[in-house]
């Protein structure tokens, strides 16, 4: 296995650590978000190594970091469609991890957003309905904060990374789009 390859893997295996750490509170379960995104579909996980071109790309297009090559994606199939696909995105807010789940739907545009954890105080984690304004959304110049997306009263470090998130996820989605045959 190239040093590369090892190195996405350990920044993987190291921000699922953090999610998992003590203290964490976590919401939902991997399983228990993808059932949620896809009930009664057929979900496979897809492992995807981006070349050096294709993270520069995804830096590009997301405007923020791609921190690894490594992409682990799942692939929703209903009635023998195409449903989306889930990404976890774990990152850190403020000093704290939050992981989230992303679903980007057939069109490359943001089906859902889901917390699965947040260890940072729950005063800076929004509600629910914030999340609902990136439904729909692809990836273009208004998805950023005080454009597309509304800031939230004490939760502005929370707000800034989902944003990220969000525009990470899609910037890989479109990527791995691309290299499609």
């Amino acid at each position: 296995m190239c040093s590369r390859a090892r190195i996405a893997i350990a920044f993987v295996v190291g921000l699922a650590g953090l999610a998992a750490g003590a203290g964490a509170r976590v919401f939902l379960s991997t399983d228990e978000a993808l059932r949620l995104a896809f009930p009664g579909c057929a979900v496979a996980k897809q492992t995807t190594f981006l070349t050096a071109a294709q993270l520069q790309r995804a830096r590009e297009l997301a405007g923020v970091e791609v921190p690894s090559a490594l992409v682990v994606a799942y692939a929703a199939t209903c009635n023998g469609a195409p449903a989306g696909t889930a990404y976890f995105d774990a990152h850190i807010v403020r000093t704290l991890p939050e992981t989230l789940l992303i679903v980007v739907d057939p069109q490359g545009k943001v089906a859902r957003v889901e917390v699965l954890s947040f260890e940072e105080p729950e005063d800076y984690l929004p509600r629910g309905p914030w999340y609902a304004q990136f439904v729909g959304r692809g990836l273009d110049p208004e998805l950023e904060l005080d454009r597309a997306i509304r800031r939230v009263s004490g939760a502005s470090l929370t707000a800034r990374s989902t944003t990220q998130a969000v525009r990470r996820v899609l910037a890989i989605d479109r990527v791995r789009r691309e290299a499609e045959p």
